[in-house]
């Protein structure tokens, strides 16, 4: 673990001044961002003023949001010690997070077991090391380290299946799971492709890019093309499942509240022995036609309380993209929508 900078209070009656002291210069420059963009998105959401001089940095302000800034500040340095990247975003989500608890870490051992430890929940992957951010990404993540089935709600944005994703690659690297299954609903529910050009593939590719983007931040190129190849990896449409049992897998389904309460039993009970499941959707955002009963929404009412399985909710409050993307889901989903 990185030595934690050193933290000097100086006391004043009307607001607090607290001073870092950073051991690394040459951490400073990503840490402060380009033009000091990071620490202007600090003063702005936190309310706060910060001078940086030298390996020094000061920050003034209310006596909470300099003590939030300060802890934003060595919980950014720390991922950059670390050799992780920090950008606008994973500032932002550090402040979302400054107010809430942290949590010790599951991180998988050589032998697959997870282990608990000071620090924050992590997947390892072969291009990236994926911490959580937000509180919710946390137990998301803490589920598909323990869980055989999960249910990830919410609404775009939120990383359910983008961390799932990041989790199957772990354990096929790993050699926890032989081959990874991911799969949607394509052309929205109904999955009628014959209007569209190409062969089946050509069809269907357009609907599952989300997945391939997933895959590709997590894997060099060659490595998914080459599983992909072979078998290990199959990205297919929630139809090619039927007749299936998928033993040694970890499982994806993505847009699931496209499904009908039929194609989410039948994909369900693909599930064969020492696989792991991940369904994921946001029951507020259904292409289904007027009438027809959510597969996912049917799936959460039957199944929530079985024992090892999961069901995390995420809200707007857990948007990892822009700022801006929480602000507008919320506003969809405020009160008379």
């Amino acid at each position: 673990m990185p030595k934690r900078p050193d933290l000097r209070a100086v006391d004043d009656p009307t607001r607090a001044r607290l001073e870092i002291e950073f051991e690394q210069p040459y951490l400073l420059g990503p840490l402060f961002g380009e033009y000091d963009r990071h620490l202007v998105a600090i003063e702005d959401r936190l309310s706060v003023n910060i001078a940086a001089r030298g390996t020094r940095v000061q920050i003034e302000g209310e006596p909470d949001s300099a003590a939030r800034a300060r802890d934003v500040l060595v919980a950014l340095y720390n991922r950059l010690d670390q050799g992780q990247d920090v950008d606008l975003a994973v500032v932002e989500s550090e402040i979302g997070m400054g107010a809430q608890r942290k949590l010790d870490g599951i991180i998988p051992d050589e032998a697959g077991a997870p282990r608990t430890g000071a620090g924050t929940v992590m997947i390892r992957t072969r291009k990236k090391t994926i911490v959580p951010r937000s509180t919710i990404q946390t137990e998301y993540m803490e589920a598909l380290a323990r869980d055989d089935m999960i249910f990830a709600l919410g609404p775009a944005g939120t990383g359910k299946t983008y961390l799932a994703v990041a989790q199957a690659v772990s354990m096929l690297i790993g050699g926890q799971v032989d081959r990874l299954i991911l799969s949607r609903p394509a052309v929205e529910a109904g999955e009628r492709l014959g209007f569209l050009p190409g062969d089946m593939k050509e069809k269907v590719d357009p609907y599952l890019r989300p997945l391939y983007d997933a895959l590709y931040d997590m894997l060099p190129t060659e490595q998914v093309e080459r599983r992909i190849a072979s078998g290990e990896i199959e990205i297919a449409p929630i139809a090619f499942m039927r007749g299936r049992t998928l033993s040694d897998a970890f499982i994806i389904l993505d847009e699931a509240q496209n499904t009908t309460p039929q194609q989410m039993k039948m994909f369900l009970t693909r599930f064969g022995m020492r696989s792991r499941m991940v369904i994921c959707g946001d029951p507020n955002q259904t292409d289904l036609p007027r009438g027809v009963e959510s597969g996912l929404a049917d799936a959460v009412h039957k199944l929530e309380g079985i024992p090892r399985l999961a069901t995390v909710r995420f809200s707007a409050a857990d948007v990892v993209r822009h700022p801006l993307v929480g602000r507008i889901v919320e506003a969809y989903e405020g009160p008379g929508q």
